[in-house]
């Protein structure tokens, strides 16, 4: 196995946030992802028996479900059997009239089934080489990926000036005045950002005012910057998150100060204050006629939201293939029938934007109970985290904040649908998993030279 597993993380993650960022209409962009995650798995091919072996037993069954989910999709059935799966009237009919009569499998589009496998090659790649890369080494991957996020807002920050007329990395959005940076989708973006915001409080804290303090703090405001200019009203709710996770730590090292020297610490007091009045005055800038975040704020008044009509329509084609569902990545296959024509408009759905009905829509009850499974696997690694002591206890909490802040978007929108969110919500399962067990944080160096 690779001596530096925390180096193959590092590229891949820095491909997949290059490259990745524009699902699964960008065949090629993504293939040069899932590409080099390839390459890292043929020339360490101990390393998915190592993980097999000496990972987490839940974390490993969970990896195994989740790939062999659309795998079992793919398998071969007899007519008998396909012809009887809910939601294959039409295809049967169809296969009738041709005197088709073969074997096929339970999804109704193998390619978009093996598609969507393939997708999950890099981020499971990531979880393989985290959990045997050392933790300075997955600092390190975490501080790259926060000056990713600095330069997606760069990038965006030109999209912007320029109304999207240069700097545009999938220049099909037609949104002028909107930040996307490395993704085709704002609320992506947003997502991402707020991430990076989450990841940048789990590293090391630094001296007061110190040259490295400065620069954690121009990053959180630029970080902050961007998320307001993708215009996301997901993306700037979900900023609480990292504003809260703030706070908590704050309050976390204040209380341990006072525990060891029975006074107050004046730092920490001046960064909840400043937190303060950092609130207030986003607010009142918000105020300002034709400010930015006025703009955002305003997208909340609008009418006109389709989701809803999405969603209901989409629960007709839920019914339709439950329980068997109609195969992973064939919603945008599928729903079409179920559309009804009082809320067709002249733009296609593409997603239901909602991740767990598209969910129930292509695995039925399996994908969600897999759903489930990680969600229960990622509280009780968060309980297992606040166990430990202060300094270790919030990359944990940092990167359950992702976890969770990608949940909460997957009920309006589809933030795992491209390889960039994959494998950085791959890289936050293994180190709260890592986090979560201090015999392995102790034992990474010498593992990592195994």
């Amino acid at each position: 196995m690779h001596k530096n597993p925390g180096v193959i993380v590092l590229v891949l993650l820095a491909v997949a946030c290059l490259f990745g960022g524009g699902g699964a209409a960008y065949g090629i962009s993504n293939l040069a992802v899932q590409i080099v995650a390839f390459a890292a798995l043929s020339l360490n091919g101990n390393a998915v028996w190592q993980f097999m072996r000496q990972g987490p037993r839940s974390l490993v069954v969970l990896v195994a479900c989740t790939l062999l989910l659309p795998l079992i999709q793919l398998l071969p059935l007899p007519p008998d059997i396909w012809h009887d799966l809910p939601g294959r009237k039409l295809i049967t009919d169809a296969l009738g009239a041709s005197a088709d009569d073969t074997w096929r499998p339970l999804t109704v589009n193998t390619a978009r089934t093996f598609v969507a496998f393939t997708g999950l090659i890099a981020p499971i790649t990531v979880i393989i080489f985290g959990w045997r890369s050392s933790h300075d080494a997955l600092q390190r991957v975490v501080a790259a990926t926060v000056g990713i996020g600095f330069v997606s807002v760069v990038l965006g920050t030109f999209q912007v000036f320029g109304q999207n007329k240069f700097g545009l990395l999938y220049p099909e959005t037609e949104m002028p005045g909107v930040l996307f940076g490395l993704f085709a989708n704002r609320n992506s973006t947003a997502v991402f950002l707020v991430s990076c915001l989450l990841l940048l409080g789990a590293l090391p804290p630094y001296r007061l005012l110190s040259p490295r303090w400065l620069a954690k703090l121009v990053a959180a405001v630029m970080l902050v910057t961007g998320v307001i200019l993708t215009q996301s009203r997901t993306g700037l709710v979900l900023l609480s998150l990292p504003l809260g996770f703030l706070l908590l730590q704050s309050f976390g090292k204040w209380r341990e100060r006072d525990s060891r020297t029975g006074s107050n610490n004046m730092a920490l007091k001046a960064t909840i204050a400043a937190v303060a009045f950092a609130v207030i005055g986003a607010g009142a800038i918000a105020t300002l006629p034709g400010s930015r975040l006025e703009i955002v704020l305003a997208r909340f008044e609008k009418s006109g939201e389709q989701r809803p009509a999405i969603w209901e329509d989409a629960r007709f084609a839920a019914e339709r293939y439950w329980p068997a569902g109609a195969g992973m990545g064939t919603f945008d296959e599928v729903f079409q029938i179920d559309e009804s024509l009082e809320n067709i408009s002249p733009r296609r759905a593409g997603r239901a934007h909602n991740d767990y009905i598209e969910l129930a829509i292509e695995a039925g009850p399996f994908g969600l109970l897999i759903a489930l499974a990680w969600a229960i696997w990622t509280l009780c690694s968060v309980w297992r985290s606040l166990s430990l002591p202060g300094p270790n206890r919030w990359p944990a909490l940092a990167c359950a904040g992702v976890l969770l802040a990608v949940a909460l978007q997957s009920l309006l929108d589809y933030p795992l649908r491209n390889q960039t969110m994959l494998c950085l919500t791959a890289l936050a399962v293994v180190i709260l998993a890592r986090q979560g067990h201090p015999a392995r944080r102790a034992s990474s160096t010498e593992a990592e030279a195994a």
